[in-house]
């Protein structure tokens, strides 16, 4: 199953490519009796991902026999992390693969039931999606990028939402900032804590910040606005956002469609299974 990054869907429940896929997956999940434990015990297995995401296409990778491959049975697919580890927890799939620090926080909501594998399937980066039409925003966003990297600021947001230091404050727009470029609008998909979420009607977490402290720092208000995660590279390439940021890997599909900025954060996929 490719992953289709700039397509869109409208329906919360999981989109199977086909009935029979379906059919495979409730069947397989329910006749595991099996602890995962390891990789390997992904083989014959139903793996749920969030749709359009890093998970997505790496696990449809993984689907069949091959030397190289895991063997899972299939992919169910998901517009929301979070349909997906319902789907786990009512045993509808076996496993679900998302990045690590999502990952953290759903077994963390769910102690008893829930745990990831010691092994992490794959490693990433994350980086701003900026149209191919755009590079001088791609530049300004990297020169920016680095000296929020030397000056702390990253580490600083980091510390608040990942390390979750203790009095960690994050950031915070400096008194007296001027916006003499106007507005920049981000995409993301406020559904991927701690990355983006929704907290007391606003949309937090660390691409929310960084994204402000870079807008701030290049003399731009920062709008953001929350969509589904695979129409995000498409509202970046028609003009309706002026960047994407939502915990997004850099993929050569995606390459293909959008520009990426510098790296600025890394993170792996994860494996949540049942305990």
């Amino acid at each position: 199953m490719a992953l289709t990054a700039c397509s869109s869907s409208s329906s919360s429940t999981a989109a199977s490519s086909t009935a029979s896929s379906a059919a495979s997956a409730a069947d397989s999940a329910a006749s595991s009796t099996q602890a995962i434990q390891t990789l390997d015990d992904l083989a014959g297995k139903v793996v749920g991902v969030q749709l359009g995401t890093t998970g997505d296409l790496l696990m449809s990778e993984e689907v069949g026999e091959g030397e190289d491959k895991l063997g899972i049975a299939s992919v169910e697919q998901y517009n929301k992390g979070a349909d997906a580890v319902q789907a786990l927890l009512t045993n509808k799939i076996d496993a679900v693969c998302i990045d690590d620090q999502v990952a953290k926080n759903f077994v963390e909501a769910n102690p008893d039931q829930l745990t990831t594998l010691d092994t992490a399937f794959a490693e990433e980066s994350y980086a701003i999606a900026v149209s191919k039409e755009n590079p001088d925003l791609t530049e300004a966003f990297n020169t920016a990028i680095a000296e929020l990297k030397e000056d702390g600021t990253l580490d600083a947001i980091l510390d608040k939402y990942i390390a979750k230091v203790e009095g960690a404050e994050g950031y915070t727009t400096p008194e007296g900032t001027e916006y003499p470029n106007g507005t920049l609008v981000m995409a993301t998909n406020a559904a991927f804590e701690p990355y983006e979420y929704i907290e007391n009607g606003e949309i937090v977490g660390i691409d929310a910040e960084f994204g402000k402290a870079l807008c701030d720092k290049l003399g731009y208000e920062l709008q953001i606005e929350d969509m589904e995660f695979d129409s995000i590279i498409a509202a970046v390439n028609s003009g309706k956002a002026d960047f994407g940021m939502a915990g997004m890997t850099i993929t050569e599909e995606r390459q293909e469609q959008i520009d990426f900025t510098d790296t600025y954060c890394t993170a792996a996929q994860a494996i949540i299974v049942l305990k």
